[in-house]
């Protein structure tokens, strides 16, 4: 299980308005080259995000599920990623010092990413999720100079 974390300066609404835009998805997700359509409940628990991973021209379609759904508070996704099989991502919201502490948790629960899970893949996770963090933090702060 990766689990990272950030605090991020505006409020679980605001972090949530963007999870809750699953057009976003492809600017924060590491690795998500396109989103492809979002149902029109996202991200209400069973509705899914229909994406692309890669890059051009080896590319493969996918999707994400909202396994739980609680606004401005937590966020849990089937997310599925072949070859490599399915993960669970957990996305907690929490209000921190006049904004939000986000804890992001990645386990592999299907396919090839669960039966060769070991401490160097846990890494490699860690550190994919906290650049996606890094991600999410500039499109909820909106920076007008860089960071």
């Amino acid at each position: 299980m990766a689990t990272v974390s950030r605090h991020l300066a505006a409020a679980p609404t605001a972090v949530w308005d963007v999870l809750a835009d699953g057009f976003t998805y492809s600017h924060w997700v590491v690795s998500t080259a396109t989103v492809r359509a979002v149902e029109s409940a996202w991200p209400a628990a069973g509705s899914k995000l229909h994406h692309s991973q890669g890059t051009w021209p080896v590319t493969l379609d996918d999707e994400a599920v909202v396994e739980v759904s609680k606004p401005a508070s937590r966020l849990v996704l089937l997310a599925k990623g072949r070859p490599l099989g399915a993960a669970r991502v957990e996305l907690d919201l929490s209000g921190e010092d006049g904004g939000t502490r986000v804890t992001m948790t990645e386990r592999p629960v299907s396919g090839p990413g669960k039966w060769v899970h070991n401490p160097a893949s846990e890494a490699l996770l860690r550190h994919r999720n906290t650049e996606a963090l890094r991600r999410l933090a500039a499109l909820v702060e909106r920076h007008t100079t860089p960071q």
